[in-house]
Order: C-alpha cells, then structure tokens, then sequence
C-alpha cells in the first residue's frame, strides 16, 4: 500500500516548518487546555484526599508514554503518530488499530471540545457556537500550520495567564489551608487509580507533537526534546492549581465544583475573577480544539495513505502544503456531530481508545534496538503496563464502551483484508 503520489510520482510530503518553540507550543496548547478547569472535580471524587497521589501516578505513566513516543517519533518522522509505530514495528493490524482509537476517540473529544466552547461562550445557543468555532479553526488549519501555531501561542498565553491569576489569589488570600492537603481514609487505591485515569488525559497532548512529526525541523533532535519540555512545564501549573484548589475547597468541596477554580476564587474572597476563569477555560477549549484538530488530520492522512481510509484524504495541499481534505473532512464530522449528539457521555470510551493507543506506543518502543534509541526498559514497561491499569480502572461503562470501539476497529480492519485478498485474487 503505497503513498499517493503527485503528477510527477514523487510522494506527496508535507513542509517542515516548526521549530523547537513551535512544537513545545503545539504540546502546551494541547495539555493545558479545558481539562484544568473540569476534570479536577471528578478526579478528587473518585480520589478523594488522594487527588495528588493520583496526579503523581498520571504524570509517571505520561512521562514514560512520552518518552517512547519521542524516541519513536525520532525514528520515524512521519504524520500519524502510533500509527505509524504501530505498523512498522508491531505490524499493520497493530497499526490500524492504534489509528482506528485515535481517530474515533478524539473525533469524540473534538466535538466535546467544541460544545464546551459553545457553553462558556452562549450557553443558550451552545450548539451554534460549537460549530462555528469548528468552522472557523479548520479554517485557521487549511490556511497552513504556521498559523495554526501562532493562534495556538496567543490561546497558551491567554490560558497561563489565567491559571496564574487563580493561584496568585487562592495563595496571597487567608483561606489555604494545608492541612486540606493530609492524606485520609477517604483515599483508596481503587480511588487513586480512577482519578489518575481521569487525571492522564490532561496530559496526553504531548502526542500532537509526535503526530505532527513530518512538519518538523530535525525531528530526531526537535522531538525528544520538545516532549518533556512540554510534559514538565504542564505538570508545574497543574501541580499548582490542584494544590491551590485544594487548600481553599478540600477534596469534598473540589468534588461537588461544577466549576472548581471559579469557586476556588470565590472561596478566596476574589470573586472578580470569575468572568475572567470563565473567559479562560473558552479560550482553552478552543486551544484544545485546535490541537485536536491538527492530530486527528494528520493520523486520517497516514491512514488514508496506506488504504484504511479513503485515499482521496491524503492529498496534500500545493499551497499551504498542508492535508486540506483530511482536515475538511475532520471538520465537518465534528461539525455534524457537535450539531446533533450530546457526546459528553462518549467521552469514556474516547479515554479508553486513548490509553490503547499509547499502551500500542509502548509495546512499539520496546522493540526499538539501542541503535535506534531505545530508551530504558523499565521506560516502555512501565508506560504499557499503566496504561493498562489505568484503562480498566475507569468506569465500567467506560471500559465497555471502549473496547466496544476496539472491536469495531479489529472488524473493520479484517474486512479490508478480505476485501484486499478478494481483489488480488480476481
């Protein structure tokens, strides 16, 4: 299954434009996105006064999915991520399937993404705004990816500043309290498992870099360093504001939050700020909205390269030298979706789907030779085995709903076998 070619039968690549900052940006963009301002409180009441522990045991198992996929990236410097790890050295069904999670879940994530957008912005007319922010940075996308790294600068900007707005009133105000912060009975192992499930997902955008990695400067040296850089600085302000949140809430007061770091500033006597912490976590869904955009385009045109999706989607554009139909027909799926379903409750399964694709990144990286850049043993180990934990940790209608995904992906890629063995044979 060959790559599409141009007129004169040279690969259709894309341009490598994106420098260290630029790829530290895309992964801040991805991470400290809308999942800081909502997913503390379901991680704290799974978790209780473990929520740190939790965050902790999140941040072990992101820090070794990261480290395989940055060596792995280095290797293979192409659009599609795990993918393409996948079926270069796992082989093609492995591939496939890493794709199929990744492409179905966060086409799921997207349209959340972008329905969270719509209620900050208009809560009455929250689908409308949802597909209009889908349009209008799909649009940003097909224009070229330099400007979808500029946008993605201004929205990690906007969001840091916010982020750094809360702390500096939670911990210059009388209300923290860090006995809040003791570890009690309350914290059981199940608990802390579940809250770093839920916890990892604000971390996994580290893997837009990977996926992005045939727009990319010197890969083998850009990528693994612009991995952890991200990773690191994601989880300082995390670290911060679950900490912040907690001293003035405590883990009974986060877990009841509708929305935590604005009632954290209410808590803290700053209750100004609330606009401005609403304002935020719009700005940041559309940060993530963006970031999910560009991953999902790029694993559609590597699979669309090698057949598994229609071919016509990994046309590369002469201009923007970017893949414009996959990104067109991402878009308008997330529109269509974000229009008609509430996909909040998909989100388990897009969380399960997640956590198969990196456990695929890590059982990819083990098989890297020390030549390649293999990192240590215990790295990939340790990132294939948590992500296992993790995934059956969720909630069972999670764990259901997502290997329900799994299977799907499993049938679809049998048939195209049978229909691709029928071809030859004819």
């Amino acid at each position: 299954m060959g790559r599409p070619s141009t007129g004169e039968g040279m690969p259709q690549e894309l341009r490598r434009r994106l420098g260290l900052s630029d790829a530290v940006t895309i992964g801040l963009g991805s991470m400290i996105g809308a999942g800081i301002f909502a997913v503390l409180a379901p991680a704290a009441h799974a978790a209780g006064s473990g929520l740190l522990l939790g965050l902790v045991l999140a941040a072990v198992v992101a820090y070794c999915n990261a480290t395989s996929s940055a060596r792995l990236a280095a290797r293979y410097p192409a659009s599609g991520g795990t993918y393409v790890y996948g079926r270069e050295r796992l082989g093609a069904f492995w591939g496939h399937l890493a794709g199929w999670s990744f492409v179905v879940g966060k086409t799921a994530s997207c349209a959340a993404m972008a329905l969270t957008v719509g209620s900050y912005v208009w809560p009455g007319q929250a689908r409308a705004v949802a597909v209009a922010a889908v349009v209008a940075l799909t649009a940003v996308n097909y224009a070229g990816v330099r400007k979808s790294v500029l946008l993605t600068r201004v929205i990690v900007a906007v969001v840091l500043a916010v982020l750094a707005a809360v702390a500096v009133a939670v911990f210059t105000s009388g209300a923290p309290d860090a006995g809040r912060l003791v570890i009690g009975d309350d914290a059981t192992a199940g608990g802390v498992l579940q809250a770093a499930g839920l916890l990892f997902f604000a971390f996994a955008g580290y893997a837009r870099i990977a996926t992005l990695g045939e727009e990319v400067r010197d890969p083998a040296r850009t990528i693994p360093r612009a991995v952890p850089i991200a990773l690191g600085i994601t989880l300082a302000v995390y670290a911060v504001i679950a900490v912040a949140a907690l001293t003035v809430l405590g883990p009974r007061g986060l877990s009841e939050a509708s929305a935590p770091l604005s009632e954290a500033v209410r808590a803290a006597g700053a209750g100004r700020l609330v606009p401005v912490v609403t304002a935020g976590a719009a700005v940041a869904a559309l940060g993530s909205l963006l970031a999910l955009i560009l991953g999902v385009s790029r694993t559609t045109l590597a699979m669309a390269r090698d057949g598994y999706l229609p071919r016509a989607l990994a046309a590369v554009h002469p201009r923007f030298k970017v893949p414009h139909r996959a990104e067109l027909a991402v878009g308008a799926v997330v529109a269509v979706v974000a229009a008609t379903a509430d996909v909040r409750g998909a989100i388990g399964f897009s969380s399960f789907g997640v956590l198969a694709y990196y456990a695929i990144a890590n059982a990819s990286a083990w098989t890297l030779t020390p030549d390649e850049g293999r990192p240590a043993r215990v790295v990939p180990a340790l990132g294939l085995a948590g992500c296992l934990v993790l995934a059956f940790a969720l909630p069972p209608a999670s764990v259901v709903s997502g290997a329900a995904v799994l299977a799907a992906g499993a049938v679809a890629f049998a048939g195209r076998r049978v229909k691709d063995r029928g071809r030859h044979q004819g």
